[in-house]
């Protein structure tokens, strides 16, 4: 799994971030975890493998917003008992 996180610029509510969510899963039907803040700006989700940036950017612009960056690492599941 990777885990991917993108800086995006434009959410100012509730309502953004539902809109940031609604875009990854309409282009990544198979993302997991899939959460938007606009506190921080950030939004981040699971592939199995990385995604087109080309292609996220796009689509994140087309919804209004503006993806600043994207960046990815392995994912790696924690079990409760690793939890600090």
């Amino acid at each position: 799994m990777i885990k991917v996180v993108m800086k995006i610029e434009g959410m100012a509510c509730g309502m953004c971030e539902s809109h940031i969510n609604d875009t990854i899963r309409k282009n990544y039907p198979s993302a997991k975890k899939v959460s938007s803040s606009h506190k921080t700006g950030k939004a981040s989700f699971l592939l199995e493998t990385a995604p087109d940036e080309n292609m996220l950017k796009t689509a994140i612009e087309n919804t209004g917003y503006t993806l600043l960056s994207m960046e990815t690492e392995p994912y790696v599941k924690k079990h409760f008992w690793q939890r600090g």
